[in-house]
C-alpha cells in the first residue's frame, strides 16, 4: 500500500482526515508518525500558497505523496481576520477560548445579519513528481453569541450555522464532515486522487 503523508501534528485534523480518505487505497500518516519533522515558515498571502508551500516541503523529504492544507476563518466585521493567520491569531500558544471570547467581543452589539463569516480550507496534493494540484472548500455561517459545543477544535464553538441551529463543534464528527470547509476541499482532491 503507497503512502499518503498529510502534512500536520493537528491529531483533530487527522482523525477528520482519515473518516474523509480512509477508503482510498493509501495508509495516511501525520509527519510525527513518518518520522518527519519540519520547521516550515508559511509565507504565503493565500489559503493555498501556504498549502501548497508545506506540500512541496514535506513532499521533497519524502518522496511521496503528500496533502497539506491551510485553513482558518474570516470574520467579515473583522475585514476578514483572523484569515490566513487564524492558529497564529493573538500568538501561537494563546488558548481558543481566549481567541473565541476576543471574537465574541469584538463583535459585540453586531446585529445577526453583519456576523457573517466563512471557513476556508486549502489542500494542496504534492506528487512525488512534482505536480501540485490544489483544491478549495469553504462553509458559511455566523458568529454566535457565546461558545457551545464539545465536538471539534479551534474557532468550532462559535462558528453558527443558522441553518442547522448548532455550531460547528455541536455537529457530530459526521455530519461535521459532510459539511465542512476541510470535508469539501478534501472530496475534492480524493476525486483527483481516483483518478490516477
Amino acid at each position: 500500500m503507497e503512502k499518503l503523508i498529510f502534512a500536520t501534528g493537528n491529531e483533530g485534523k487527522m482523525k477528520e482526515i482519515r473518516m474523509i480518505l480512509g477508503d482510498l487505497d493509501y495508509e495516511i500518516l501525520s509527519m510525527k508518525e513518518a518520522g518527519i519533522s519540519a520547521d516550515i515558515v508559511e509565507d504565503g498571502k493565500t489559503f493555498e500558497e501556504n498549502a501548497e508551500i508545506k506540500a512541496k516541503a514535506i513532499s521533497k523529504i519524502a518522496n511521496c505523496l503528500v496533502l497539506a492544507d491551510d485553513s482558518g476563518l474570516e470574520v467579515d466585521y473583522m475585514d476578514k481576520q483572523p484569515g490566513i493567520y487564524s492558529a497564529r491569531w493573538m500568538g501561537e500558544d494563546t488558548s481558543y477560548d481566549v481567541k473565541n471570547n476576543k471574537i465574541i467581543e469584538n463583535l459585540d452589539g453586531v446585529p445577526d445579519e453583519n456576523r457573517t463569516a466563512r471557513f476556508v480550507c486549502a489542500v494542496a496534493a504534492a506528487f512525488p513528481d512534482g505536480r501540485v494540484i490544489t483544491r478549495r472548500g469553504t462553509i458559511e455561517g455566523i458568529i454566535g453569541y457565546e461558545q457551545r459545543g464539545e465536538n471539534g477544535f479551534g474557532y468550532d464553538p462559535i462558528f453558527y450555522l443558522p441553518e442547522y441551529g448548532k455550531t460547528t463543534a455541536e455537529l457530530s464528527p459526521e455530519e461535521k464532515n459532510k459539511i465542512s470547509h476541510r470535508g469539501r476541499a478534501l472530496e475534492q482532491i480524493k476525486e483527483e486522487l481516483l483518478k490516477k
